[in-house]
């Protein structure tokens, strides 16, 4: 069957798109940006390996009448993306930043682009031609190594909670000066490349300058007051948004036709959008997506057709390649943590800013585009620097992560409560939000688990922030927004903060981006000295456990007491049942509820299910409860049901007790078991009508508790009994 052109161009839509989102889920576990999966999908799709592999496969895909339809829909997707990153350049970024930023950016654009440029004189005649003038394959070389990726760099900052840290603050400013200096440098390089004389580059670029200063002086001020009346997402009409994008594609127009290429309009039309009144915030929400995911990978399905492996293959050629990574990695890593050291900056901050300032990305891959489309840059020359960009982009995840850890990160951020020689520790309590549904539920429980003045605790609400690649997220989370949330997007903290205000309970929020929720969980608990996480619980998508997935592993991960709850509209807490044969987790649930007892004065009910086929007898329980309670006479009940399925003696107890919570260990004999993937069906969960308490005590080795009388103790226990944790 022969396809149409429309229907070739929707099956490499479907193409391009689906192995780009499919590679990228790989490179997200893998903790690798997007970028990375996009970039590798158009390496695949092209010669590298598809036209090797099966060379009629790639020429039916992508024949060669379809290439220059697919080089159009991609610069229009690069002219949106480039707008895009316009719109993320706060130029607040680059105030007051002081010395160790000037020093920083700076050297971090002269030490590259002096290797590049000094190494251009040994590759010029090895990989170029000699219809390419000489200077300006030395001006190409130079630029080329200078760039930096700001948005995955923004993107890696955020996700790894360093946006607000010194060592945030120095490489955004840094790579966002990086930028600004990069295109205009690479402007200049262009109409160099595309004068005919030198007096016609010298006009050029006087154009260009008096053509920014126009957009300045005289576009800034209309966009400014165009901005004021959008106040809202609202606000941003479909007349508003036609006339943003005429000015848009004129300005790209105009770059064009003075030369210096339409991607230096449409960025510099986007840098100049004032970033307060959410006008710029609006304008990337509605774009973005559009530009993003459906026309930026055609972008790299046209690098990657361009790009060929193949072209290396001879020792000589992969030496050449391995040296350019090493110039690439020795200018940017090296120069901008020199630079960093020098302005005062420790070693592990100036290794964390060079890695930073090393990541490449798209940035790369537009400016080697330009290379070859102006013939600078030869085919071969592409493919390895595009192997650099690849491997300095890839290499920015792991070495930050050994040089900037996360446990040191969250030793960072903790803020360490001192305490009185002899006032006993409080009892601390991390809450984790994932949504607004699981806030009442929560402080209901923190209520009854910290109690009255004379039980000292600390209640504290962690709400993770998923990764994103939108543009807007960024915008709301740059260094001056200090990640604060907009009034209109109160988020899922917002009940639980207002709830606990109404009651008088403090709780202290923490919300931050997170790529690895179980990790950081766990890590937050360490860094406040949890005694109990307590994990909200919803429905999976798949499975019907509630051990699945995060909660498996925070469960298994974790060196403090850990509890889920499944809120089915707990608002008090009067009765309790607690379901006791003796385990660990069971010592942990049982903990927790003498707790409660304790603080709010609940009536607590241990119930002990024993087999028909065993004879009756005072169970060892018992004791223990007794030895626990010892001053409860009328507030404790302990009961001993016989029955073949433990999980229908719980759920028929909880069904006619009068009871408004269950606290129940996890463990086999409940039909409760961590499961990873979520494929256990839990019936005490699935049919029971109260809420659930699900607590999972760690092992003692993974447990830091004091080698006194109540070692081996949760630290609900310990807590509720007066012993420090």
């Amino acid at each position: 069957m022969t396809l149409s052109a429309v229907g070739l161009l929707l099956v490499q839509f479907i193409v391009i798109i689906g192995l780009s989102r499919l590679l990228g889920r790989g490179m997200r576990w893998m903790g690798q940006p997007l970028v990375i999966a996009e970039v590798l999908a158009g390496i695949l799709l092209g010669p590298s390996l598809l036209g090797w592999l099966w060379p009629e496969a790639m020429d039916t895909l992508f024949p060669a009448s379809s290439t220059p339809v697919l080089k159009m829909i991609s610069q229009v997707g690069l002219i949106l993306f480039m707008f895009l990153i316009g719109l993320e350049l706060d130029p607040r970024l680059l105030r007051g930043r002081g010395h160790a930023s000037v020093v920083i950016s700076h050297t971090s654009i002269v030490a590259p682009f002096a290797l590049g440029a000094g190494a251009a004189y040994w590759f010029y005649p090895r990989l170029s031609e000699a219809s390419v003038p000489f200077s300006s394959f030395v001006l190409f070389m130079g630029v080329a190594m200078s760039i930096t990726a700001f948005p995955v760099l923004a993107r890696i900052l955020t996700e790894r909670r360093l946006m607000h840290s010194k060592v945030g603050a120095l490489a955004i400013t840094c790579a966002a000066v990086d930028d600004v200096t990069a295109w205009c440098l690479l402007a200049f390089v262009v109409s160099i490349v595309r004068a005919t004389h030198p007096m016609q580059a010298a006009l050029t670029t006087l154009i260009a300058l008096g053509y920014i200063a126009f957009m300045l002086a005289g576009v800034r001020p209309f966009l400014a007051r165009l901005g004021a009346r959008v106040a809202s997402r609202e606000g941003l009409n479909q007349g508003v948004m036609a006339l943003t994008l005429l000015m848009l594609l004129a300005s790209a127009l105009a770059t064009e036709m003075i030369g210096i290429h339409a991607l230096f309009g449409s960025f510099l039309f986007g840098a100049i959008i004032p970033k307060e009144g959410g006008l710029a915030e609006a304008l990337a929400e509605k774009l973005e997506d559009v530009a993003v995911v459906l026309l930026l990978p055609l972008f790299f399905a046209f690098s990657g057709l361009r790009t060929q492996i193949g072209l290396l293959n001879t020792p000589e050629n992969w030496a050449m390649c391995g040296l350019i990574i090493l110039l690439a990695c020795l200018g940017k890593f090296g120069g901008s943590a020199l630079a960093a050291r020098y302005t005062g900056s420790s070693w592990r901050e100036a290794g964390a800013i060079g890695v930073l300032m090393n990541t490449r990305g798209l940035m790369e891959l537009i400016v080697l585009n330009l290379g070859l489309d102006l013939g600078v840059i030869s085919p071969t020359l592409f493919t390895m620097m595009v192997v650099m960009a690849l491997v300095t982009t890839f290499l920015t995840t792991p070495l930050l992560r050994v040089i900037y850890p996360p446990e040191e990160l969250a030793l960072e951020r903790a803020v360490p409560v001192p305490l009185t020689p002899d006032a006993p520790a409080p009892f601390r309590l991390l809450f984790c939000v994932s949504h607004g549904q699981t806030g009442p539920g929560m402080v209901t429980l923190g209520q009854a688990l910290t109690g009255g003045a004379q039980y000292p605790s600390e209640l504290y609400a962690l709400h993770l922030i998923p990764p994103s690649e939108r543009a807007s997220f960024l915008l709301r989370n740059t260094p001056e927004s200090r990640g604060q949330p907009r009034a209109d997007e109160p988020g899922p903290m917002a009940p639980i903060v207002e709830q606990a205000r109404k009651t008088g309970l403090e709780v202290r929020p923490l919300s931050f981006m997170s790529a690895e929720p179980a990790l950081d969980i766990c890590r937050t608990a360490e860094a406040k000295k949890a005694d109990l996480i307590v994990l909200g619980w919803h429905k999976p998508l798949f499975g019907q456990t509630v051990l699945g997935g995060t909660v498996h592993e925070v469960m298994r991960e974790a060196s403090a007491d850990v509890a889920v709850l499944v809120d089915r509209g707990l608002r008090a807490v009067r009765r309790v049942l607690v379901p006791f044969n003796g385990s660990r987790h069971d010592r942990a649930a049982l903990g927790l509820a003498r707790r409660l007892r304790s603080c709010a004065g609940v009536e607590v009910t241990v119930l002990h299910v024993t087999s028909p086929a065993l004879p009756h007898g005072r169970p060892t329980s018992l004791t223990l409860v007794q030895e626990l309670f010892p001053e409860s006479s009328g507030g404790v009940h302990f009961k001993v049901v016989a029955h073949a399925s433990p999980e229908d003696a719980v759920l028929a107890e909880a069904a006619t007790g009068g009871y408004e919570l269950v606290v129940v260990g996890v463990g086999a004999e409940w039909g409760l078991e961590g499961h990873l993937f979520g494929l256990h069906r839990e019936r005490i969960v699935r049919d029971s009508k109260l809420s659930l308490l699900v607590v999972r005590q760690p092992r003692p080795e993974e447990a830091v508790v004091p080698a006194d009388e109540s070692a081996g103790a949760s630290p609900a226990l310990r807590q509720a009994s007066g012993t420090p944790s």
